[in-house]
């Protein structure tokens, strides 16, 4: 069965009787339980793109608020421009379905200008691609010590080739799965590449694979009868560079969980070692079961 398309299924169609607005469909392709947060945030930011008209006004940063749950199936975008300077154009996208507001982005596009270049981060100490481990391939669904695994069940996973460069693999080897740091690094790229005009790594792609953070809390808590999902409260993005590799590294960190939160952050890389985006989030932690562990994995 071939990939599906990122850039096909977050397409907009400008609905012509009211200014600002677009219509869209989205499949469900990109589910985990519900489509992913990052992948709703690409669909409005296409609309914001396809309000600007103006390819040389790229992605700088974004933030969306997730009100409710955004289901497959069709929603509608109102756009409003709320600044167009000459370098930097802001806007705002609001996503409904049913006539309910469910997520807001705001974002700021630009156009590329003269400036100091400073490398400030450093390129973490995780496995390299070459030997970071596939995270599926001639495997069963479920294995005799571990779960079933996470990548051979949801649907976004199926859209994606992922490696694993820091973390156990949890559902294979149960028996060796121990808690770590609250960090988790992964390889990943979409099987149906997403490119921009220019031939670049399209930025509004980055969305769905920054929205991977809640791992980096799984790892830090370790074996464990607890069992939660995290949406998204919020996520946050800034594009810093462009590459034109497929391969990229998430590298993803929980500073804090408490009382039923957590905060986390992810930087991203391309397999030449250049720094290429940055992420945040605040989760909403939901147990699914067992009893919330008390972890502290800051030394680890």
């Amino acid at each position: 069965m071939a990939a599906a398309d990122l850039a096909q299924d977050t397409q907009v169609v400008r609905d012509p009787d009211v200014v600002g607005r677009y219509q869209a469909a989205l499949p469900n392709h990109w589910d985990y339980l519900l489509p992913s947060g990052g992948a709703v945030m690409t669909l409005a930011l296409r609309a914001a793109a396809a309000e600007l008209a103006e390819p040389a006004l790229r992605l700088l940063s974004a933030t969306s608020i997730f009100c409710k749950p955004v289901p497959v199936g069709p929603c509608v975008l109102d756009v409003v421009v709320l600044r167009r300077g000459k370098s930097v154009a802001q806007v705002r996208s609001s996503l409904s379905v049913a006539g309910e507001l469910a997520m807001e982005v705001a974002a700021s596009f630009g156009r590329d200008r003269q400036g100091p270049h400073v490398q400030g981060a450093a390129f973490p100490s995780v496995l390299g691609l070459a030997e970071a481990t596939p995270t599926v391939g001639g495997t069963p669904l479920s294995y005799p010590h571990g779960a079933a695994n996470p990548y051979e069940m949801f649907r976004i996973y199926q859209q994606l080739e992922t490696r694993i460069a820091e973390g156990d693999i949890h559902w294979r080897d149960a028996d060796r799965f121990v808690a770590g740091p609250a960090r988790y690094g992964r390889w990943m790229r979409y099987r149906t590449p997403q490119r921009d005009a220019a031939g670049n790594y399209d930025r509004l792609a980055l969305a769905p694979l920054i929205d991977t953070m809640p791992t980096a809390l799984h790892r830090a808590i370790g074996p464990s009868d607890y069992r939660f999902y995290a949406p998204s409260l919020d996520l946050t993005m800034h594009v810093v560079a462009d590459t034109q590799r497929e391969w990229l590294l998430f590298r993803s960190y929980v500073r804090q969980a408490a009382a039923g939160y957590a905060i986390g952050e992810i930087e991203v890389w391309d397999d030449e070692c250049r720094f290429i985006a940055y992420g945040t989030q605040s989760m909403y932690l939901q147990t699914v079961a067992g009893t919330p562990p008390v972890v502290d994995a800051s030394r680890r």
